[in-house]
């Protein structure tokens, strides 16, 4: 039987390749993107008072938050995942699909959505989007166009 606390904290994924947490570079990009489809490690950045900001690496979640929540001057844990393909949005509610991959941090609350799959850009870039194309990321909506082929 598990407690009601334990239920309704998120579960995030481990690290995809637990033996490169740690190994991958320090400087990424941040944020953006729209989806996801690796988590490499989750990453706590410290601020000490003297001294270069650094952080620590793990290959889990719970892990890398009980670590955030004793060490002074640490933030918060951010999520460090690949993505092969993403969205772009230069402007509001223009949006590029990019077929580059790239490594970029995200808060970890993003990883409570689905992984992309090869419908999910298309999907979200279709004209026959539902009104609220976050819902297709979010995992909320039917995706209205198939296509065929890889992601």
């Amino acid at each position: 039987m598990t407690s009601d606390k334990a239920q309704s904290r998120p579960r995030y994924p481990r690290a995809v390749n637990p033996k490169r947490v740690g190994k991958y570079p320090a400087v990424v990009h941040a944020g953006g993107g729209y989806v996801w489809d690796e988590l490499l490690e989750y990453r706590v950045w410290c601020h000490p008072e003297s001294g270069d900001d650094y952080y620590h690496a793990f290959a889990t979640y719970p892990k890398a938050l009980a670590f955030s929540q004793k060490m002074p001057g640490a933030e918060e844990p951010l999520a460090l995942i690949r993505q092969r393909q993403h969205i772009n949005e230069p402007e509001p509610e223009r949006y590029i699909h990019v077929r580059k991959p790239r490594l970029t941090e995200w808060p970890v609350e993003f990883l409570s959505r689905p992984r992309r799959n090869r419908h999910t850009i298309p999907d979200f870039l279709s004209p026959t989007a539902p009104g609220n194309r976050l819902d297709i990321i979010r995992g909320l909506a039917k995706g209205r166009r198939r296509t065929k082929g890889r992601a």
